[in-house]
């Protein structure tokens, strides 16, 4: 894991002075957005969110709220960065792949959780501003690529956990095909507009047969590539 890595961040002067907000996002977690999972409570608590933010933007990092990070995409508000990670059931040595590398904050709290992390951006402008982000906090890059995130990462496969962190117009067939057996797939699946997609939770239970879970209504930005939406 990677827990070392972002302790050193956390010395920095910046990252202390917000050492208490983190403390308060995650009691709000736990108490108000019913997060029960310590482990992944635990990964938030570590990670700066404050540095996947403008520095103009600051004050907004610690609020349970998503953000713009540019070209037409967002950074999720904690609590579904939080509830999501949850649903996967994360366990140590568990090989993970984020679909959405967004701002790169998921793929933060996602590598406290595992050592071995893929992520897939869609937007080149995105890929490398998160790219950048992770490198200067000392977070490992090798797991970044930049491609269709709809058609998952074939040659890394298979995973025990994927997470995807825009809305699907349906289930993408071949990040179905690489969960290992007793894998999870979390998405949000539904059309674009707001109030009409649902986070779901697939689980592979053989090799044609998954078990499908709702976990109520959501709202993402859409999923790009050749099972997502069109550009």
């Amino acid at each position: 894991m990677f827990t070392k890595l972002l302790s050193l961040i956390q010395l920095l002067p910046d990252s202390y002075r917000h050492r208490g907000q983190r403390r308060a996002l995650v009691t709000l977690l736990r108490e108000r957005r019913n997060i029960r999972d310590e482990h992944v409570l635990a990964a938030i608590n570590a990670v700066p969110r404050h540095l996947f933010f403008e520095p103009t933007f600051e004050a907004h990092a610690y609020h349970d709220k998503a953000f713009p990070i540019g070209e037409g995409q967002t950074i999720s508000q904690p609590s579904t960065v939080a509830y999501q990670t949850e649903l996967l059931g994360i366990r140590p040595g568990q090989r993970l792949l984020e679909v959405g590398t967004g701002s790169g904050y998921q793929f933060a709290v996602l590598c406290q959780l595992s050592d071995s992390v893929q992520s897939i951006e869609f937007n080149p402008v995105l890929f490398e501003r998160g790219r950048q982000r992770l490198a200067a906090l000392g977070l490992p890059t090798a797991g970044l690529h930049l491609g269709d995130g709809s058609l998952g990462l074939p040659g890394h496969a298979p995973f025990d956990g994927i997470l995807v962190t825009a809305g699907a117009p349906g289930l993408p067939p071949a990040l179905l095909r690489q969960l290992r057996i007793g894998g999870r797939l979390v998405v949000p699946v539904g059309a674009a507009d707001p109030g009409q997609q649902q986070l779901l939770r697939i689980t592979r239970e053989g090799p044609e047969s998954y078990l499908r879970e709702e976990f109520g209504d959501c709202r993402f930005v859409p999923l790009r590539g050749a099972a997502g939406w069109a550009t």
